[in-house]
């Protein structure tokens, strides 16, 4: 197993200001893409969505 066990695989939003680098950022026109782009991510990295707020979803592997 690798030192990290926990950590963001991307950051989903509609706020472009917000997010900083460091890993793979999404930015959404609307709520309703984000919230699509947060299911299919969740699934396709094997990870878990939390949202953070009304514009900004993390997807954490767990």
């Amino acid at each position: 197993m690798s030192a990290l066990e926990k950590y963001i695989l991307a950051i989903i939003t509609t706020d472009e200001t917000k997010p900083a680098g460091g890993t793979a950022i999404f930015i959404c026109k609307t709520e309703e893409e984000m919230d699509l782009y947060a299911k299919n991510l969740e699934a396709i990295l094997d990870g878990i969505a939390h949202k953070i707020g009304d514009d900004l979803y993390v997807i954490v592997k767990h």
